[in-house]
């Protein structure tokens, strides 16, 4: 692996040089494209028999994630079943938090858990960014890899969690159906939160620009549990620090800038915010029509999303009309192209989910968007 590595670091190559389809950069850039690109979420995934076959090989998700070689079959794994337009790297949203010495493992049926987690200033205080090609350096090596053996036939996306999210877990320690704690304090003590919010934009920003110096084309914040917050809550406590990092985040300038997308589930309610926060498009879940979403944020970004992930437990004809509706549902700020509209899932998919009916999604928007 370590010549394969060399062998992408000697690469000076740029974002868009020798890529086959540009659909997906392009859709960012709201600049015509041939067909409406899709991918989808979790698109690597425990739906996959080959998936499941890899998993059992590694012992573990964090032996395929800290594996680049690994990391990268499961990344291109639904690559060879579907005409998708993107890759996203294989990995995780809380390895920054892992990497800061918090002690990620995952139980199985629970989730993601953490060995020690932030309950007080002390803590806190002991948080640092971690140094990207050290401890994170098995993110960037997958990165590496993945971009060299994608040779071009679609973008790779790399991401992290949104500083709220990762300190959601950090807090309580893993999922939570009430986000009690952080919610205290968010109450009780908003200077440590608001220190460990600072601490995680950081390491976010760090992480994503490590990310792209290592070849990731296209970058997401998931801002999973934005939704969960008050409106005051939220425009405290998530939002100014995802503006940070559309505003700090170098992503370079004209065909060599690297689109930034920030995803939250519910929080359609701050779109005119995220639209102006600078970042390049905005993911939107299905529980805003896709042209209402289009009318408030004015043409400034690309829109992504939004079908129901349920959807996929349709059958093929219903999958189809679901997907028509959604792309007819897209008008642009501008009068109503079908520019700037990258088609996905309101959020991401189950381990239950048909392939077969991601493949008829997949063909479906490319049909039914066809210029």
């Amino acid at each position: 692996m370590d010549g394969t590595l060399e062998l992408v670091e000697c690469r000076q190559i740029s974002q868009m040089a020798l890529l086959k389809n540009d659909r997906f950069l392009r859709a960012l850039r709201r600049e015509p494209v041939d067909a409406t690109p899709v991918w989808l979420m979790r698109q690597a995934g425990r739906y996959l028999p080959e998936y499941r076959a890899t998993r059992k090989q590694a012992g573990s998700f964090l032996g395929m994630a800290k594996h680049p070689d690994v990391a990268c079959e499961v990344t291109l794994q639904p690559l060879r079943r579907f005409d998708l337009d993107a890759a996203i790297l294989f990995s995780d949203i809380l390895t920054i938090p892992d990497a800061m010495g918090l002690g990620l493992y995952f139980v199985e049926g629970e989730g993601p858990k953490f060995e020690r987690t932030v309950r007080n200033a002390e803590d806190a205080a002991k948080l640092f960014v971690p140094d990207m090609e050290t401890e994170l350096r098995y993110v960037m090596d997958a990165v590496r890899v993945i971009r060299h053996e994608l040779d071009g036939k679609v973008p790779l996306i790399g991401f992290s969690g949104s500083p709220w999210t990762l300190a959601c877990y950090m807090v309580q320690g893993g999922g939570s159906k009430d986000f009690a704690r952080i919610k205290a304090m968010a109450l009780n003590d908003p200077g440590t939160l608001h220190k460990l919010l600072s601490v995680n934009t950081d390491a976010v920003i760090a992480y994503l620009a490590a990310q792209r110096a290592a070849g990731a084309q296209a970058l997401q914040v998931f801002d999973t549990w934005g939704g969960v917050l008050s409106p005051a809550m939220y425009r405290e406590f998530s939002l100014p620090y995802l503006q940070r990092i559309a505003r700090e985040l170098d992503r370079g300038q004209g065909s060599e800038r690297t689109p930034l997308i920030l995803f939250g589930k519910g929080t359609a309610a701050y779109l005119e915010d995220l639209a102006d926060s600078g970042a390049d498009g905005v993911g939107v879940d299905w529980l805003i029509e896709l042209d209402e979403a289009a009318r408030r944020t004015q043409g400034k970004v690309a829109l992504q999303g939004n079908l129901d992930p349920a959807t996929l437990y349709g059958s093929p004809e219903a999958i189809r009309r679901e997907v028509r509706r959604a792309l007819d549902s897209y008008r642009d700020g501008n009068g109503g192209s079908r520019d700037g509209h990258v088609f996905n899932l309101g959020h991401g998919m189950s381990p239950d989910m048909d392939p077969d009916h991601v493949a008829v999604l997949v063909d479906e928007v490319h049909a039914h968007s066809a210029r």
